[in-house]
């Protein structure tokens, strides 16, 4: 049974902006191999939060997407315009995530 709570909406919504943002980039010119780290990462990220058997945590797998997202603010591509919204929402919404599900910040009615 899956129970609807804030961190899930919010680990959602950053995975799928993140594999949205990941399809884009991969459809562009550029940074083609980050992408396709980023794709996959991405679908692990969104796989661990409802299937327990990922080989690694929701928690590692956020992570490493966060600094996935990170690196690609760095190396944006010129291929489209506005690219960096979606880059900069998906790591805001990865890091409040990781923020609020190590309960580094205490919120209440969210965590």
């Amino acid at each position: 049974m899956l129970t609807l709570s804030w961190l899930l909406v919010i680990a959602l919504a950053g995975g799928i902006a993140a594999l949205v943002d990941g399809i884009m980039r991969a459809r562009g010119r550029g940074t083609n191999v980050v992408a396709i780290i980023e794709i996959v990462v991405a679908v692990l990220f969104l796989l661990s939060l409802f299937v327990t058997g990922i080989p690694f945590g929701s928690l590692v797998l956020g992570i490493v997407l966060a600094i996935v997202l990170a690196v690609l603010l760095f190396l944006r591509g010129s291929a489209r315009r506005g690219g960096i919204a979606l880059t900069v929402v998906a790591l805001v919404l990865v890091v409040l995530w990781i923020v609020l599900s190590q309960g580094w910040i205490v919120i209440p009615g969210v965590n």
